[in-house]
């Protein structure tokens, strides 16, 4: 055969981005339904189908190491199940992120000098576009540079015009249903963006601010006050009411009197209300139903007034004594401090640290407002989402998300999804100035009332989560009954981050069964969150972020995928910092140069079929192994487990297959006339070519440029000519690439637990002398004398070159008692010796362990007394862990030691 070379060093700049290229040019990203895969695809189809819809990024973000995390696990468990067989659609997309991308086009005509109003909405809309489209350029790219194998044929949009009569259809039908209401209640705002929130649209953080302590007086002229705390004196003008809690025996008298409200010729009642803590503060509360949320429940109960205080600019309004109309609240507060102090009703202020919503774009604070906007009435909708998780129809990997669930359905509110911006899908409702409202799935050209044509639309747009709710069937096609709607609704699984749990699982939820009736999704992977190595959440202002692409330029896309992997342990965060993706590295570097050795020995060599019959101990041994990892594979990834599906592969590809089989074939090639190099060099390469079908998944531009040079019609040739050799013949794919080759199956005249066993104890004697040589002192390059005694010993005996071999050894000899002048080790069936020689003095040897033993044992009691101390109660739990970690092998090498000081 001729000769087969690999570059020598892995760098995986020379092929990930024309293998992408060609991947997508050749159409395996597309479902083989599609027929578009190459003309083999349907030969290996299960019958089964793969459909997840990527979670839409926003399309004016920038992909971040989250991102990273999301999309290769997603990306692992598509290539799986296209690989599995299964009709697989991953389809990709971007949300038009309404109030983001507003900000970012603002910012940029803020540093022209204008603002929207001067470019006029159709104008500002058409930038708008043209700024999302550079962004989508760049997220696209960084998606390939990830290896994400999507449909770029299926690609959406939020606001594309699929997307958009899917959203008017689902508006309109709400609307119908008497889900959809226009009503007047409080909602997060933003005075500097000039619109209503959503809740996850607002951090929380805690900042430093002052609690006020202020006076209010009795109206009844008997000169009494009252003390109240607040954190914000200026909004007291819209109080209209003074709560405290029925229970309270010191304000049960102030019950139904009333309180002047200070620096106005108001008066307000004193009510009872059993949400009043009267633990907190004073336990006197001010009632500010249009600034408070829990104050508008109470208001809402009482039926108190509300009364608005500011204008939409966050400035107060005409409420207002005239001195601080006009006034930003933070300009206000002191200076109503102030006037409260000269009218003695202002008692003073204690610093405090609390928690204040700001926007997540500009960072302003966020104001309980009260203003007209659009709801959705959830409770009908959360019901039927309850019953879908009861019923068994979605379920949480992990499980303990279903709680979370769960609490927030069983206690929804009603959701606002009017936004006052102008990028977005614009609220598909119109006014007429006769009075009438028309709600309509098309553009009305009059009014039906009195036939008037100049109607007025709503100016506001819909909620972002308005579009992404409906991400899972809008995609493929409804409100129509497309082939991709019938062929992949509803997908089969969901992987994303707990923090939308909330604002898209449930919603999205509830949609797909509002609209579909069914469940848009059965399986719910949440990922954690991307931490670093210390534990904390990666911000800019920690500087202890790292960009996915500054990675994937250092170590290549499959060292990122690996790695996260790898470290993605089901129901945990995932602890990274840039060390860590030596990992993978290091990893994709061994396949690379496992497969350039195992190529190498392919020249002058005829690829020879190699039935049942001339299977070695080894080679069964290894067929066994690479049985089990293939089934302990399959497992982990149809639960999500990936971590354990990526150390399964790690472990067999790196330990079993190139640490012990690779290395033991080069006894073959060493000392094997030609029929056994043959023999030897044809298992490697099916072995390899197995292995590289493995690891696919997990790393697969490294597989993929490599499984491009096997001579495959020569293996297949091999293969074909073995016979129905179960240990040996596997179904395979050839003339097409490795990521639409058949993934490896388990098979059951593989499974061989008792050959597994036999060379386990081989193993473990191999170690053994390898710990004694180290334990010893030998160099490497030293040969040692071996005694073993065993019995039976037939299993060592049978393998004595191997030992030699992969000992470092000389010579083995098979005892019945323990020689003279030896360091031995213990195993589960065999006792191993290090026979005296020249590079062995036993004294010498005796004086070393005696030293070592002295300095292990002092290293232990300074542990164990250290974890005996304060130390263990408040170092952080890792560090604790880390040293009781240290003390056991201190343990394990003192009775090590004790053990090589007694035998001699």
């Amino acid at each position: 055969m001729r000769a087969i070379e690999l570059e020598k060093a892995y760098n995986p700049k020379d092929f990930e981005d024309r293998v992408y290229r060609e991947w997508e040019a050749k159409g395996y990203f597309r479902p083989q339904s599609d027929g578009a895969s190459p003309e083999d695809a349907g030969r290996f189809r299960t019958g089964e189908r793969f459909a997840v819809v990527i979670p839409p990024p926003n399309v004016t973000g920038v992909l971040h190491l989250g991102h990273g995390l999301n999309h290769a696990l997603q990306d692992i468990a598509v290539r799986y199940h296209r690989m599995k067989g299964d009709d697989t659609l991953w389809l990709p997309g971007t949300d038009h992120a309404g109030i983001a991308t507003q900000h970012v086009v603002e910012t940029r005509l803020k540093k022209e000098g204008l603002r929207r109003a001067d470019l006029g909405r159709e104008e500002f809309l058409r930038r708008t576009r043209q700024v999302t489209d550079e962004h989508h350029a760049v997220i696209t790219a960084q998606q390939r540079k990830l290896g994400n194998s999507v449909d770029w044929t299926r690609e959406r949009f939020t606001l594309d015009e699929g997307l958009s009569r899917a959203v008017r259809e689902v508006f309109v039908s709400l609307y119908e249903r008497g889900l959809v209401y226009r009503g007047r209640y409080l909602v997060n705002w933003c005075p500097s963006c000039g619109t209503a929130l959503a809740d996850d649209e607002v951090e929380h953080a805690d900042t430093a601010g002052e609690m006020h302590h202020i006076y209010y007086e009795l109206a009844d002229g008997s000169g009494a006050k009252v003390e109240i705390a607040t954190t914000r004196p200026e909004t007291l003008f819209g109080d209209t009411a003074v709560a405290v809690n029925p229970r309270d025996g010191r304000y049960a008298h102030l019950v139904g009197k009333l309180v002047k409200l200070p620096l106005t010729d108001k008066e307000i009642p004193v009510i009872a209300d059993e949400a009043v803590d009267k633990d907190f503060g004073t336990g006197v509360l001010k009632v500010t139903p249009a600034h408070s949320p829990a104050d508008w429940e109470t208001g809402t109960r009482h039926g108190l007034p509300v009364v608005n205080v500011l204008n939409p600019d966050g400035t107060l309004n005409g409420e207002a004594p005239e001195r601080f109309r006009g006034l930003t609240c933070e300009q206000a507060r002191p200076l109503v401090a102030e006037a409260l102090s000269e009218e003695g009703l202002y008692k003073g202020a204690e610093k405090i640290t609390h928690s204040v919503g700001r926007c997540y774009r500009c960072g302003s604070t966020v104001e309980p407002f009260v203003s007209d906007q659009w709801f959705v009435r959830m409770k009908p909708m959360a019901d039927k989402a309850l019953e879908a998780w009861t019923g068994g129809g979605i379920v949480f990997y992990p499980r303990k998300w279903e709680n979370t669930y769960a609490h927030w359905l069983e206690n929804i509110r009603d959701w606002c999804i009017s936004r006052q911006l102008w990028w977005g899908h614009r609220i598909p409702v119109w006014y007429c100035a006769c009075g009438e409202t028309l709600v309509s799935r098309a553009d009305p050209e009059r009014c039906p009332a009195c036939g008037a044509t100049s109607l007025r639309q709503d100016p506001d747009v819909l909620d972002t989560w308005f579009s992404s709710w409906l991400w899972p069937f809008s995609t493929l096609g409804w409100p129509e009954r497309t082939k991709d709607f019938d062929a992949f609704y509803p997908t089969t699984a969901l992987v994303t981050g707990h923090d939308i749990i909330f604002f898209w699982v449930s919603r999205m939820i509830m949609a797909g069964l509002e609209f579909t009736g069914k469940a848009p999704f059965r399986d719910i992977f949440i990922n954690g969150l991307v931490r670093d190595a210390q534990g904390r959440k990666m911000s800019k202002s920690l500087g202890n972020g790292l960009d996915p692409l500054e990675l994937i330029a250092e170590c290549g896309a499959d060292a990122v995928k690996f790695t996260l992997g790898f470290l993605c342990a089901q129901g945990q965060d995932v602890l990274v910092d840039r060390e860590s993706f030596r990992l993978g590295s290091r990893f994709a570097n061994k396949i690379w140069n496992a497969s350039r050795y195992i190529l190498g020995k392919l020249e002058g060599r005829s690829l020879v079929s190699v039935p049942d019959s001339a299977l070695a101990a080894l080679d069964r041994w290894l067929y066994a192994r690479l049985n089990e990892t293939a089934k302990a594979a399959r497992n982990a990834l149809e639960s999500y487990r990936y971590n354990d599906a990526a150390l399964a592969l790690y472990e067999f590809f790196w330990n079993d297959f190139c640490d012990w089989y690779v290395e033991a074939t080069k006894l073959s090639f060493r000392s094997g006339g030609g029929a056994e190099k043959d023999r030897a060099a044809s298992l490697l390469l099916n072995m390899l070519e197995e292995s590289l079908r493995l690891l696919h998944p997990f790393l697969p531009f490294v597989t993929e440029e490599i499984y491009g040079k096997l001579p495959l019609a020569e293996l297949a040739a091999a293969r074909e000519a073995a016979g129905n050799a179960a240990a040996v013949v596997s179904a395979s794919r050839y003339g097409g690439m490795l990521i639409a080759a058949p993934y490896p199956a388990p098979n059951a005249a593989r499974e061989n637990a008792a050959e597994i066993a036999r060379f386990g104890t081989v193993q473990e004697l191999i170690r053994s002398v390898r710990t004694l040589r180290v334990e010893c002192g030998i160099q490497a390059g030293d040969k040692v004398r071996i005694a073993v005694k065993a019995e039976p010993a037939a299993v060592f005996a049978e393998q004595t070159e191997l030992i030699k071999l992969l000992a470092g050894a000389e010579e083995v000899q098979f005892v019945s008692e323990k020689p003279e002048k030896a360091v031995g080790a213990a195993g589960n069936s065999f006792e191993a010796f290090l026979l005296a020689t020249g590079e062995i003095d036993g004294e010498q040897l005796k004086a070393r362990f005696l030293k070592e033993l002295s300095a292990e044992r002092a290293f232990a009691d300074r542990t164990e007394q250290k974890l005996a101390g304060s130390f263990a109660r408040k170092a952080p739990p890792n560090v604790v862990a880390a040293e009781r970690e240290k003390l056991a092998r201190s343990r394990r090498r003192i009775e090590r030691l004790s053990g090589y000081t007694a035998s001699l």
